[in-house]
């Protein structure tokens, strides 16, 4: 039995300062129009200690047991995990390689019971994260690997500048690196409707427009715009992993994603993968 089984959702998230099952109250309101705030200025805010910090060491723990599962495979890529001989102009910044050498657990590699895998799944939780997004509502990922994930950072090794394919990206820190790790994004980068791919160029080649750095703790709650803000995760030194849990939620439901990008970030696809190919979900003609 996992050790989150027998208590409450109060119990796991600090609801004196998140009070997930009140959103009438002046609490919860104040809390989503802050995040809403940052998310409309900079695209990203972050929500401290939102699992109490008693419960760190065993958020820790249980991430650390599945750790080992991740798929790891070290690869040449690019901010737009599209193929880097897709013919692209050579000033394109689709041309700019990077070795990623992260790690991923598949959610049907994660426990259900734990804690992660209970608020992924949790209607208070994901009504809490569509406010915090102003959205109606959230869906969970029909993709049976990406929906819940655990992201490995090991030493030595990055996640170099990227965007995500889902528009609204949830994390959460489970374990620090002993050094390094750090979260970089530039904010808005990119819409929906324009790549900005001078923008995007002029950060590759060191200029640009400005990073932020953040300084995450494990149980710190983070939202993020991933797909419209270029982001990393710089190397990591000494002798500890970076693990950090990523829900992934969609604005439609029914979102699967490609055989190709399965496969470079699991290893595998799944019946699922194969009978969406070609049908794909997308709210947008982004390379990626």
């Amino acid at each position: 039995m996992s050790t989150l089984q027998a208590i409450t959702l109060d119990q796991v998230v600090d609801t004196d300062r998140y009070p997930l099952s009140d959103p009438e109250s002046p609490g919860y309101e104040a809390v989503v129009a802050r995040a809403r705030g940052e998310l409309a200025e900079v695209g990203c805010t972050v929500l401290p200690d939102f699992i109490r910090p008693a419960l760190h060491e065993v958020l820790r723990q249980e991430c650390a047991a599945i750790a080992p599962q991740a798929y790891f495979d070290v690869e040449t890529v690019n901010v737009y995990n599209i193929d880097v001989d897709a013919g692209l102009p050579d000033d394109h910044p689709g041309r700019r390689t990077f070795q990623r050498g992260n790690a991923f657990v598949a959610r049907d590699r994660v426990p259900a019971d734990a804690l992660i895998g209970r608020l992924y799944g949790n209607g208070l939780f994901q009504r809490f994260v569509a406010d915090c997004f102003a959205l109606p509502r959230l869906h969970e990922l029909a993709d049976p690997l990406s929906g819940l994930v655990l992201n490995v950072v090991r030493p030595g090794m990055e996640h170099p500048w990227h965007f995500d394919t889902n528009e609204y990206t949830v994390s959460m820190l489970t374990q620090e690196a002993e050094s390094g790790g750090d979260f970089e994004y530039c904010p808005h980068i990119r819409s929906a409707d324009d790549e900005c791919f001078d923008d995007v160029r002029d950060v590759l080649d060191g200029g640009g427009p400005p990073t932020r750095r953040l300084l995450l703790k494990p149980g710190d709650l983070q939202l993020f715009m991933g797909r419209y803000s270029l982001h990393r995760v710089s190397p990591v030194r000494g002798g500890r992993a970076r693990h950090s849990a990523i829900f992934a939620y969609s604005e439609r439901p029914g979102v699967i994603g490609s055989v190709a990008r399965t496969r470079q970030l699991f290893g595998r696809v799944l019946p699922e993968h194969l009978a969406a190919e070609g049908r794909a979900v997308r709210g947008d003609r982004l390379l990626d």
